[in-house]
């Protein structure tokens, strides 16, 4: 029970509850090695801020939803990331850990000037194009919103957009 997120007490039964110790495990090497040498790390993935109860388990084949069983070795098995997990492995080291959604980071590092120099001078249909991108990239009711981005630092470095992140 010591595993479960808070108000697992509280769920109905037959809640489903995702745990990933090999994934924590993971994080926690990582951390050691960046504590102990240097450097940084960025983790983009899709997934929660903080621990939650259901189901995130999926498969994806030729890019649609399928049955979890339904068609092994050829359907990418998945389930999205409990960054609040990987954050406490890093802050575990001493390391700083700040998520924010991917739209936020993309547009922080410039992502909306990019895309605009990308379409200078372009046809219409590939400014459309462009644009299609950067909502898909990071829109708030696409990937921006859906994906994270963990920045795991020393304590005393901050890297944009992560300065005023928490």
């Amino acid at each position: 029970t010591s595993l479960l997120p808070e108000g697992a007490d509280n769920a109905r039964e037959g809640a489903i509850v995702e745990i990933a110790p090999a994934r924590t495990a993971m994080m926690q090497r990582i951390a050691e090695a960046l504590a102990r040498r240097g450097g940084a790390g960025l983790f983009p993935d899709y997934g929660y801020e903080k621990p939650a109860i259901g189901d995130t388990l999926q498969a994806l084949r030729a890019h649609a939803y399928d049955d979890v069983l339904a068609h092994p070795g050829e359907a990418d098995i998945t389930a999205h990331v409990d960054f609040h997990a990987l954050k406490q492995a890093a802050k575990s080291h001493g390391l700083s850990a700040r998520t924010m959604s991917q739209g936020d980071f993309l547009l922080g590092l410039g992502l909306l000037e990019r895309a605009g120099r990308l379409g200078a001078g372009r046809s219409h249909g590939e400014q459309e194009a462009i644009r299609d991108a950067v909502e898909r990239l990071a829109g708030p009711e696409t990937m921006g919103e859906l994906f994270r981005v963990l920045a795991v630092t020393p304590s005393t470095v901050t890297v944009p957009p992560f300065t005023s992140a928490h």
